[in-house]
């Protein structure tokens, strides 16, 4: 069944919470996958029903039976079908004003829709393929949505032209429920492409609620719909030149049952429309109880999906395959968008490999060559073989998750289950064609360990709703073939106690079903089991000494922020990095990218950041991240918002000479003329110093009505400021102003937390430190000094801009009152800074509102201080 590609990440599987808002929004997340779930059973009892007089035999020899013309006939087809399918790719890019060579678009549009259609559930995969390929080729995120907006909506148009005008010119069998509407529904379905294509005559935009909908031209609605539907009816030629020729009424009446079928099979939301399709197209075809007809039908169909899903989709692999190795050759590591895309695709495959061993183990083998073994194997080697194929069946169900995680541990298993799975093929029935799938599979993942980094058990990772679904999908329909292939085997207890070469088709299957249910069964007990590893407690004093080197070795200076001691620490197993976070509501905040100087322990980190929340049904956040680390995220599926800009002050170039630093340069000689001068304090100095500043402090809260921030501002803790050094600006013998120092150990970053004046102290005493600070950095070596974020700066709020920029853009220009944003900003630029921008990495969906509340509220100290300046 042809999938409409729309780009989706699998969520976490989230815990029901307590609130009923949380039960509620568990159970919505829940009924997309178990009403699929639900419409899968349905249609395989369909299809138990309708083909209760067929047996798999029947079935194979009308496979059998086809002949080299109609399979060449209907290979012709598909190719066609592929062909017609890159005009999708190739109008949109026209109508968003993009060109890309004839090459570079039928790669993207094959590979894409071979994925999409063959996969079904796996729609991340191809929608990342899409994305991958496009932004390689220099569109933007809203150009590609576009592009696949134009092909969504042509797909759409012309099966529902295609459908409307069948049923006008074709009535529907009288098998089907509706047949009596056949011409009103054909009326009603051809009526929405009619308007698309007349609206292209409206010259303004259509203003529909919020939304500004600019119709296309009519040409271009045109060929919407045309290309849609000779794909549509390329699709259905494959098909009709498989059936038998005893149901030929004529290509009309055959392609009025056709898209019916592929309608209903889109609605049910089933993976691919498996079972759906193939029920309607019975149903249709008045084959209910039939078995000449039936079985020719059924034959028909398998061959159809293994001509128009499964051979598509075995050249895209090679293809995928042939550039990793061109990658390969060059000596270099991949390009970013496909090693991102690299392990999502080899967990695709397995999944698929994993299910084509149970379907195998469910199904009769050959008795040619079951006869060629057993005049070679002992019937027991036979047994076991076929048993463990099955559960190496399952167990490639489970790894495929731990591929896509990243998981060392996955890699090893499932390369050596591979190899194992190959050989138990061969042993159980001579299936070298899986045998040949499985170790091609093997070879291609051999080369690409660096891809599969993370050393977490297998046992922490957690599996979304949708995998899970698709994994009890799969074994439902293994189920289904055990009961299709041997219906004709009456079920007694001794069966699961009969061993025989030629009559244990039945027994085996029966046995190795559940088996491979029972492997599924003791993992998912496993991880039900496991113990939880949620650490969100206040770091102790050793914590705290374990990150300090950590933290000095860091190349950014807002490492310093851990010492707060108001933030979790969480280490990797080695403790060579770690990520400090607060939770409020369900929003789990890190503060920062990952700390610490192993590349791949900082990796680790944020995989087993994102697990924790997943467990624990939070929602996994990064704030203030930088661009260089970027790929992080993205990597596990996080989006990206861009919250401001960092402003770095390069010291080798600092200076006060020139006319636009005559106002900073008249403003410290003043001071140093009162009397005003600058002492570093060393942390072990601090603690005896900091009831002096205490009253600085409070005068400065004071004074300025505002309250104590936290998370990513410190705040005057004595615990905290004595671990830092401090600048102190004396006049006299008062202190006047003061401000705590993160200083690392590489020199490349020096910056300031806490900065606190007397109301009464000198104007400019705030330049005054500043100036006299970089100067004293430069002065010991270091590279930057780094003054801090300028929160909502350089969003722009342009038409095409995302939401989320449109809105910053407004409060940074707009809400002076309560945040002074731009005014940070101005006064920050009067030193000459480099802006750096700085980014939130949030999940994606609808909880962004709320995230983004729990985010302002949890530096604020609170809600109230979120609207307080």
């Amino acid at each position: 069944m042809k999938q409409v590609e729309i780009e989706q990440v699998p969520a976490g599987a989230d815990a029901l919470a307590a609130a009923p808002s949380q039960r509620a929004m568990v159970l919505r997340r829940l009924a997309g996958p178990l009403l699929s779930v639900a419409m899968l059973c349905l249609a395989l009892w369909a299809l138990h029903l309708l083909a209760r007089e067929v047996n798999y035999h029947q079935v194979r020899r009308y496979v059998q039976s086809l002949s080299h013309a109609r399979l060449l006939l209907a290979a012709l087809f598909t190719l066609l079908g592929y062909a017609v399918m890159t005009l999708y790719d190739r109008f949109a890019l026209a109508a968003i004003g993009r060109r890309l060579s004839w090459q570079r678009i039928t790669l993207i549009s094959f590979i894409s829709y071979a994925f999409s259609n063959a996969v079904g559930m796996s729609l991340l995969v191809s929608g990342s393929i899409r994305y991958r390929f496009y932004v390689q080729n220099g569109l933007g995120a809203g150009e590609i949505a576009r592009v696949v907006l134009f092909c969504t909506t042509s797909f759409w148009l012309g099966l529902l032209a295609l459908t409307g005008v069948t049923l006008l010119c074709v009535p529907l069998p009288p098998e089907l429920p509706f047949a009596a509407l056949s011409q009103p529904l054909g009326a009603a379905l051809l009526a929405l492409p009619l308007a698309w294509l007349l609206g292209g005559l409206v010259r303004r935009p259509l203003r529909i609620w919020r939304w500004r909908v600019v119709l296309p031209s009519m040409s271009t609605a045109l060929k919407q719909i045309l290309v849609g539907a000779f794909d549509w009816g390329l699709a259905a030629a494959v098909l009709y030149v498989l059936m038998p020729d005893e149901l030929n009424n004529g290509f009309g009446h055959f392609l009025a049952i056709f898209v019916i079928a592929q309608i209903i099979g889109l609605i049910s939301h089933v993976p691919g429309g498996l079972g759906v399709f193939e029920a309607v197209m019975l149903a249709g075809f008045g084959a209910t109880g039939n078995a000449q007809l039936t079985a020719p039908i059924l034959g028909a169909l398998a061959a159809f999906r293994v001509i128009y899903y499964l051979l598509p989709l075995c050249t895209a692999t090679v293809l995928v395959l042939q550039r990793e190795a061109r990658g390969l050759r060059r000596q270099s590591l991949l390009a970013p968008w496909f090693t991102g895309l690299l392990p999502s695709f080899f967990a695709g495959l397995t999944l698929v490999c994993g299910a084509v061993l149970l379907f195998s183990g469910a199904t009769r083998a050959l008795p040619l060559r079951m006869a060629i073994l057993g005049e070679v194997l002992p019937l027991s080697v036979l047994e076991v073989s076929h048993l463990l194929a099955s559960v190496i069946g399952m167990l490639l169900l489970i790894l495929a998750r731990g591929l896509q995680r990243r998981l060392d541990a996955a890699y090893w298993l499932t390369l050596v289950l591979l190899l194992a799975g190959a050989v138990f093929s061969l042993l159980k029935g001579i299936d070298y064609e899986e045998a040949t799938l499985l170790i091609l599979l093997a070879m291609a993942l051999a080369p690409a360990h660096r891809l599969f980094y993370r050393r977490a058990s297998l046992f922490s990772t957690t599996f979304s709703i949708g995998w899970i679904v698709a994994i009890v999908a799969i074994l439902a329909c293994a189920t289904w073939l055990v009961v299709f292939s041997y219906k004709h085997v009456d079920y007694s207890g001794d069966l699961w106690w009969e061993f025989s070469l030629h009559h244990g088709g039945a027994p085996r299957a029966l046995r190795a079903l559940v088996a491979a249910a029972a492997a599924g069964l003791l993992f998912a007990a496993a991880m039900l089991i496991r113990p939880q590893k949620l650490h969100r407690e206040p770091p102790t004093d050793a914590e705290l000494a374990q990150a300090l080197p950590l933290i000095k070795q860091f190349p950014s200076a807002q490492a310093h922020l851990a010492l707060m001691g108001d933030k979790a620490l969480l280490f990797d197993a080695g403790h060579k990095a770690f990520v400090m976070f607060d939770t409020v509501g369900r929003s789990w905040v890190a503060m920062g990218d990952p700390v610490g100087s192993d590349e791949i322990a900082r990796r680790e980190l944020v995989w087993t950041f994102l697990e924790q929340c997943e467990r624990a049904g939070g929602w996994p956040v990064f704030y203030q991240v930088s661009p260089a680390n970027l790929d992080l995220y993205l990597e596990v599926g996080l989006n990206l918002l861009k919250i401001g800009e960092e402003a770095r002050v390069r010291l080798a170039d600092f200076n006060l000479d020139g006319k636009s630093k005559k106002v900073l340069r008249n403003t410290v000689n003043k001071l140093h003329r009162e009397g005003l001068r600058l002492e570093i304090v060393p942390a072990d100095a601090v603690a005896d110093l900091l009831p002096r500043l205490k009253p600085i402090s409070d005068a400065w809260l004071h004074d300025k009505h505002v309250r104590e921030k936290r998370f990513s501002l410190g705040a005057f803790d004595p615990r905290y400021l004595a671990r830092t050094p401090m600048a102190v600006v004396w006049q006299g013998e008062r202190p006047v102003a003061f401000a705590n120092l993160l200083l690392n150990d590489s020199r490349e970053e020096a910056s300031v937390d806490l900065m606190r004046h007397l109301p009464d102290s000198p104007a400019g005493i705030m330049d005054y430190l500043f100036v006299e600070l970089m100067l004293w950095a430069r002065g010991e070596g270091y590279r930057w000094f780094n003054l801090g974020m300028a929160p909502l700066a350089g969003l722009q709020s342009r038409r095409q801009a995302p939401l989320w920029n449109r809105f910053g853009a407004m409060v940074f220009g707009r809400g002076e009152r309560f945040y002074n944003f731009r005014g940070l900003q101005r006064y920050k630029e009067k030193f000459d800074p480099q802006w750096e921008p700085r980014y939130m990495a949030v999940p994606r969906g609808i909880a962004l509102p709320m995230i983004l509340t729990n985010v302002a509220s949890l530096i604020s100290g609170g809600l109230s201080g979120v609207v307080r300046r």
